[in-house]
């Protein structure tokens, strides 16, 4: 049987219950146990806690899984990539290297006749005001440009500061906090109400829990693919059915499940 798979947050340059390089090779190990039965990848964001493309100049590190990807596209596995809140400054790197095709936006994508909806998260739903702001500052041609005339040594340097920091005053809620307080759950009711789309699955990450919920139309389930930092969650479609997994960690838990 083949699966498409989703995956998000592995949030490589920074270390996590293992250091960055070994939860690396983790990543790699679970593509290999994968590949055989892969139809599809999705990768959902947040895959480098920090990535900026310079003209000729990329972020030194990640051989392991640059390679492993790679391999799977020689394979012709189709793999799709989205940009997150971290790595939003992906361009045209694997594209051109590993025809992956980069997302920047949610996307709808029917699978054997199931409707998804497959985006990050970032950004999306009521709230995270400042977040909004500072997500149309980066995305800005012109801020892109000015930060390409730093030098790599500092600019990326400058970069994975912030990122750490900015970690350290805003911490990941550990907690399911239900319908009425996620606010990607908000958001894809809402885009139920507000849809002429009937959509069975919405697939998100950002959120770093495992999330199963089915939302207010009684039908349509949400998915949250989780983290890689501590959890090692992914989500896999079999054609029929949605289900989350987890990989080397035998306490994994899922939130949500009705």
């Amino acid at each position: 049987m083949k699966y498409t798979y989703f995956a998000s947050d592995f949030h490589l340059g920074i270390d996590g219950k293992i250091t960055s390089q070994a939860r690396e090779k983790q990543i790699v190990r679970w593509l290999q146990s994968i590949e055989n039965e892969a139809e599809a990848i999705y990768l959902v964001g947040d895959i480098f806690d920090f990535w900026f493309e310079y003209k000729t100049v990329v972020p030194k590190g990640y051989v392991r899984l640059l390679g492993k990807l790679a391999e799977l596209r020689d394979a012709q596995i189709p793999i799709y990539f989205f940009t997150g809140n971290h790595d939003m400054w992906m361009f045209h790197y694997l594209e051109q290297e590993m025809a992956i095709p980069i997302y920047r936006a949610p996307i709808l994508r029917e699978l054997h006749g199931k409707m998804f909806y497959i985006g990050h998260g970032d950004g999306l739903g009521p709230g995270d005001k400042g977040y909004k702001v500072i997500k149309k500052v980066f995305a800005n041609a012109t801020c892109q440009w000015l930060f390409e005339r730093l030098h790599p040594n500092f600019g990326i340097g400058l970069a994975r500061y912030l990122s750490v920091k900015s970690r350290e005053t805003d911490p990941v809620e550990n907690q399911f906090l239900g319908a009425d307080k996620e606010w990607l759950m908000m958001f894809a009711n809402q885009t139920l109400a507000e849809s002429s789309t009937s959509i069975d699955y919405f697939i998100f990450g950002h959120r770093h829990l495992p999330i199963d919920v089915t939302l207010n139309n009684q039908g349509t389930r949400y998915i949250n693919t989780g983290e890689w930092l501590h959890t090692n969650s992914y989500a896999r479609f079999d054609g029929q059915q949605v289900e989350i997994l987890f990989f080397e960690n035998e306490q994994g838990k899922v939130f949500g499940v009705d």
